[in-house]
């Protein structure tokens, strides 16, 4: 029984499909024979009259969607590119600082250089490569050395004034004694009332101008200048200021503190001056400053 139905059904489906598609054929026939104001072809423009609306509101309800999944869908390529972009910019800010360095350098070394030159000296930039020690050895380091014309002696400026002195030189090296080691001294000059003395280091760090009589008039913020006897340096190279002067009762000389020129924890590069190497003895220690 239960086959006889199947077998009842399977025709009814088929006779429908053989239906339905003779009468598909008939249409386009029909369709493809008649004129645009056939009444097929008034079906087809009616239906579409009607579906229109609709497809236009369904259009508009489901745009927001489209672009809400396309936000997403560029979101996640933006994502994506994060990394990429996050390394890009840190390639860009590295050129930043080195082009800035680079311009900072330039900025210091031509204002050493424009110094010199204003004074009529000549020199070999240099860049500091090593700092004092220890308070007993206030001596720098420099990149150049005899290959570039550095000798012995030879005066060394920092972006302010004068610095220190050769005391040491290799092919491609030079070590420079500062003016506030306890080794150097000076010949000095202080430039308002033309007094004479010896700027000299010490183990403290201060730098102190001796033999500047007790009699002698001098106030804080005083220039002293190198005085150019002795021959070692050249006169007029700024040293520094007066920063405190004191006198003990009965003493010949007052005791006068001085601010450097130069920060030395800040100094990048010296000139070293190549036209003016004297043929005395380097700095000397304090015994010897006053032949310096």
């Amino acid at each position: 029984m239960k086959v006889a139905l199947n077998t009842e059904t399977n025709k009814r489906k088929i006779g429908w499909l053989i239906l339905l598609v003779a009468l598909s054929i008939i249409l386009m026939t029909v369709w493809s024979r008649e004129s645009d104001t056939g009444p097929i072809h008034r079906v087809r423009v009616a239906t579409e009259t009607v579906a229109a609306p609709i497809s236009s509101a369904g259009k508009w309800v489901s745009t927001p969607f489209r672009g809400f999944f396309s936000w997403m869908s560029d979101l996640g390529v933006s994502r994506g590119q994060l990394s990429e972009l996050r390394d890009q910019n840190k390639e860009l800010r590295a050129r930043v600082v080195a082009l800035e360095e680079t311009r900072l350098d330039n900025k210091r070394l031509s204002e050493l250089i424009n110094s010199t030159n204003a004074q009529g000296y000549k020199g070999v930039t240099a860049t500091v490569i090593g700092l004092p020690p220890s308070a007993w050895n206030q001596v720098i380091i420099t990149d150049k050395g005899s290959k570039d014309g550095i000798e012995i002696n030879m005066p060394a400026l920092g972006p302010y004034g004068l610095i220190g002195q050769v005391i040491e030189v290799g092919p491609t090296y030079s070590r420079i004694r500062l003016l506030t080691d306890q080794k150097s001294g000076v010949a000095s000059l202080i430039q308002r009332g033309r007094k004479t003395g010896i700027t000299k280091g010490s183990i403290s760090g201060d730098l102190m101008l001796d033999f500047i009589s007790a009699e002698s008039t001098v106030t804080a913020g005083d220039v002293v200048l190198t005085s150019g006897l002795g021959g070692v340096y050249p006169k007029g190279l700024l040293i520094g200021e007066v920063l405190e002067v004191s006198k003990e009762t009965n003493a010949l000389y007052k005791s006068i503190k001085l601010t450097p020129a130069n920060d030395i924890s800040t100094v990048e590069n010296v000139l070293i001056l190549t036209d003016t190497a004297p043929s005395t003895d380097s700095l000397g220690s304090s015994q010897d400053a006053g032949t310096d």
